[in-house]
């Protein structure tokens, strides 16, 4: 019979936006996950993410998540992945607002999931982890401290504040090595060390800035990556015995672990050790008293300098967790404020029928388009694509959309665009130009324009698709001696003005193929009687079909506009 290949188990939970959890285990390769029921091991009940949208194989003893073709892509811990080993913790995302996320946690990690009981530790098991431990050293006092990894072990999964276990921790092993102070440090994104927590004796809270922890002996268990324990310093390292702290202080007795946070990795024959990861800190113990540290002690003490580096990692990350999610809040406040921006419902103009859409890439985007009526009747269109994507792209957009409606108010067009581009080349440092299409239609079908730079409108007419007005001039915010004018056409009735960025015409299929104009004009191409609705959702349907679920890299704005002629107007008694 031949081998089969075996399946490293591990889970998926799975986090709902009501903030409820489920867990799955991965038993199979492949391990399918998408909207559909059929065929699927793990079935996400959201309309947006695809039927099959991706799939973790088991391969080598590692799992790895791939992209099976879900329209938005897969994220892990939000960067897009086509294919992807999953690391203890990796969150994985579909690229949508108010949606599950997936957390990976392997065969080795037991994961505090809602409502799920709490494994309990035996002390044979903690004798397994630190090792073989003496007959003669199983005292009552040994079995005390045992008893105080036991305690401290739960603590990890306590429903304590981050504070309060930190202290519980700090007492056990103030306790463990009879020490008089103990104090944790905390290392920042730099590598330095603050102290954030300092506690004496007895379970009795000190002020951590008084504490002077000897910085020669933090400093030797960074270096070396290894813990400094000296049970007498008199006897000790020549280097802490001249240090003048410790002379000062009349200390004796110095612990100093380096605490690291604990990465799994693979070997070469599949087997997963752990392996040090980001430093995180350093627990450290002081006494003015010698100590006298027994084997126990010694792997007791590791055990919890181990569990105090995994009560700060999880501590970072769930810091690092609470931080994404409020820039997603951010990010969401800003798409709803961007989107409330756009016109919503396009005013009832006796002259014209108007139809746009606006799908940013990310959650916000660098795309925007408005509709006004002038003082003079006349109506002003226009649609922006600012360089770059995301928050800051949408911040210049607003800026834009508030200095353009000024010419509602009587500004001259001209001069608007040009105040535009003197502030942002002035603000070289905002790093941002933008291309823009602005145009003034009157009920007699006369158009005045300006065009910095945007990809020149399409007008159907009669059923054909021609391009009428190219004249344009560079974009505002990239040339400081750039001039700007306005130029005029005519619409005849019955045209269509059909206004897009280059988000639509440079949408990629997976083989990077460009959907380009000729295809656009092909989709628009006989649809001078279509309903602009309809002929807006066959250019999105068009586009959607053509990249079958490639990740797009730029927004997708689109605007269209039909005349009517002032008689046809009469006629209809409107």
């Amino acid at each position: 019979m031949p081998d089969v290949p075996a399946v490293v188990e591990a889970t998926l939970e799975v986090l709902n936006p009501d903030n409820s959890r489920r867990s799955a285990r991965v038993t199979e390769s492949p391990f399918l996950i998408g909207r559909g029921v059929a065929g699927n091991h793990l079935q996400i009940p959201d309309p947006r993410i695809s039927r099959n949208c991706a799939a973790i194989i088991s391969e080598g003893g590692r799992h790895f998540i791939e992209d099976r073709g879900h329209r938005l892509g897969i994220f892990i811990n939000g960067e897009r992945i086509t294919k992807q080993v999953l690391q203890e913790g990796d969150v994985v995302t579909f690229g949508l607002e108010n949606a599950c996320q997936i957390v990976f946690h392997s065969a080795t990690i037991i994961p505090a999931m809602a409502n799920a009981p709490v494994p309990e530790t035996t002390i044979e098991n903690f004798l397994t982890r630190i090792g073989q431990i003496a007959p003669n050293e199983l005292s009552s006092s040994g079995l005390g401290k045992l008893n105080l990894l036991l305690e401290a072990t739960k603590l990890l999964h306590s429903q304590l504040p981050l504070d309060a276990v930190l202290e519980a921790m700090l007492d056990h092993a103030i306790s463990i090595t009879n020490a008089e102070r103990g104090l944790l440090l905390e290392a920042d994104s730099s590598g330095t060390l603050r102290q954030r927590l300092a506690r004496r004796a007895g379970n009795v809270s000190m002020s951590a800035a008084g504490f002077s922890p000897t910085q020669t002996a933090l400093r030797m268990a960074v270096e070396r990556q290894s813990g400094v324990i000296t049970e007498d310093l008199h006897l000790g390292d020549a280097a802490l015995q001249g240090a003048e702290s410790i002379i000062a202080q009349r200390l004796r007795a110095i612990v100093a672990i380096p605490l690291y946070a604990m990465t799994r990795a693979n070997t070469e024959e599949s087997m997963v050790h752990v392996k040090r990861g980001q430093f995180l800190g350093v627990l450290y113990l002081d006494s003015r008293r010698p100590a006298a540290f027994s084997k126990l002690d010694r792997q007791i003490l590791d055990a919890v300098a181990v569990q105090a580096a995994s009560i700060l990692d999880n501590a970072r990350l769930v810091e690092r967790e609470r931080q994404r999610q409020r820039l997603e809040q951010e990010l969401s406040i800003a798409r709803d404020i961007q989107q409330a921006l756009l016109p919503r419902r396009f005013a009832e103009f006796p002259h014209l029928d108007i139809s746009g859409i606006n799908t940013p890439c990310h959650a916000v985007g660098g795309d925007y388009f408005d509709v006004f009526p002038m003082s003079d009747g006349r109506t002003a269109f226009v649609i922006a694509d600012v360089a770059g994507k995301g928050l800051g792209a949408a911040l210049v957009t607003t800026m834009l959309q508030g200095a353009l409606t000024g010419v509602t108010l009587g500004a001259d067009p001209v001069r608007v665009f040009d105040h535009i581009n003197s502030f942002l080349c002035d603000h070289a440092e905002v790093g941002r130009y933008a291309t823009a299409f602005f145009g003034i239609l009157d009920r007699e079908g006369n158009f005045d324009y300006l065009n910095a730079g945007h990809p020149s409108p399409i007008v159907v007419r009669r059923g054909e698709v021609i391009e009428l007005f190219t004249e344009g001039s560079f974009p505002v915010g990239l040339i400081p001696e750039a001039e700007f004018a306005m130029a005029r056409g005519t619409l005849e009735p019955g045209d269509m003005l059909v206004l897009f960025s280059d988000g639509v015409t440079e949408a990629t299929d997976p083989e990077a193929h460009l959907f380009g104009v000729a295809r656009l004009c092909e989709v628009l191409a006989g649809q001078e009687h279509t309903p602009l609705d309809n002929v807006q959702k066959r250019v999105v349907e068009s586009v959607e079909t053509f990249s079958r679920g490639a990740s797009q890299a730029d927004d997708i704005t689109l605007l269209f506009v039909r005349y009517r002629a002032a008689t046809q107007i009469a006629e209809s008694g409107a």
